[in-house]
């Protein structure tokens, strides 16, 4: 499904490169002067991201009380941690333990399952489409893994033995629980039609290894931006802090309450509502002594659905953002670097 709409240009390993001996000097490409232009909260100010707890948003009693909580999240924050959403811990520990194992396999190994020209698929990095952009000091594997049609089989690995089922009860749980979030959304937003545009929509996961690095105030494990998808839920796999989001011109670190989520609401759902829910820019800084890994699962409407704004949402509001289908949108992504929200205003109708 993921095929032949775009790719990445093939970059260098990072984690081969972190390991590989003297970092006195890092390669040009890496280096982010960019990074201390705005200013970052310190951890005593950070601020705490909104909480919802989705078995309050399935509790008959207190669905709308959390529902209500859960549209301000969206509106004003576009972040959120999700508790007691019950995805088994076992689940949970025992992805986190197989994304380790691969990223611990040899180089050689791991590159079986390298990115292919005009795939977004494989092992790699993603949203290089320049020879002279800068680079990102992290390696990422990215894999479609909902509807079950939508897989690449020779893209997941044998290796580690048990990572295909992992990820395949993994993606299961997270289905549910995006699915639970777009019915309290559609109601929040007063448009049913939401929650069944991502009925059995196209959900993909991104692995995500950033080593650590000497200069770290020098390099970004993931460049500033917005998610251009619907609706995006990150895992931390170990205990390495690194997410930041930008909220009135500052960035904040974030810290993951222990077995949450963090959830994010992406581009497509800020264009769906048009502009009413907003997709927020976020960043992966680099710790100078310690990998940091993490999971993201993307989730995005059916591939019948047009990128656009409800019509049931407009009334008389001003339309934001134009229409186009979902294929031209996915070309849109993977033809544009990760910048900002880039993919957003190239969405946004002129005035």
């Amino acid at each position: 499904m993921l095929k032949n709409i775009g790719g990445s240009l093939p970059v260098g390993n990072v984690q081969w490169l972190a390991a590989s001996g003297d970092l006195s000097e890092l390669p040009e490409r890496y280096v982010r002067p960019e990074i201390n232009a705005e200013p970052v909260l310190d951890h005593e100010e950070d601020g705490k991201l909104p909480v919802i707890d989705l078995s309050m948003l399935l509790h008959v009693h207190h669905s709308d009380e959390e529902m209500m909580k859960l549209g301000l999240a969206c509106q004003e924050w576009g972040f959120f941690q999700l508790i007691n959403h019950g995805v088994p811990e076992e689940v949970i520990e025992r992805m986190k333990y197989e994304i380790q194992g691969f990223f611990q396999l040899p180089l050689e190994e791991k590159k079986v399952y390298a990115q292919q020209p005009g795939s977004i698929e494989g092992y790699g990095q993603a949203f290089v489409v320049s020879e002279e952009q800068k680079l990102d000091w992290g390696d990422m594997y990215f894999l479609a893994t909902q509807p079950l049609f939508a897989r690449n089989m020779e893209l997941w690995p044998s290796n580690p033995l048990a990572f295909r089922a992992a990820l395949d009860q993994y993606s299961l749980e997270l289905k549910r629980v995006t699915g639970i979030l777009m019915k309290s959304m559609a109601k929040s937003l007063g448009v049913e039609i939401l929650a069944d545009m991502f009925r059995d929509g196209l959900q993909s996961v991104r692995m995500n290894y950033y080593p650590p690095c000497p200069h770290a105030s020098k390099v970004l494990g993931l460049s500033p931006h917005s998610d251009a998808v619907g609706l995006t839920l990150l895992l931390q796999v170990n205990q390495i802090q690194g997410l930041q989001i930008k909220k009135n011109g500052r960035w904040m670190p974030i810290k993951p309450l222990p077995g949450a989520f963090i959830v994010n609401i992406g581009d497509i759902l800020e264009i769906l509502s048009n502009g009413k829910y907003k997709s927020i820019e976020h960043r992966a800084v680099i710790n100078p002594k310690n990998e940091r890994m993490s999971i993201a699962a993307f989730h995005n409407p059916r591939f019948d659905v047009p990128i656009g704004p409800i019509s049931e949402l407009m009334g008389e509001s001003e339309e934001l953002y134009k229409t186009i289908s979902s294929l031209d949108y996915m070309k849109l992504i993977t033809s544009s670097k990760l910048e900002g929200k880039n993919i957003l205003d190239q969405m946004k109708l002129k005035k």
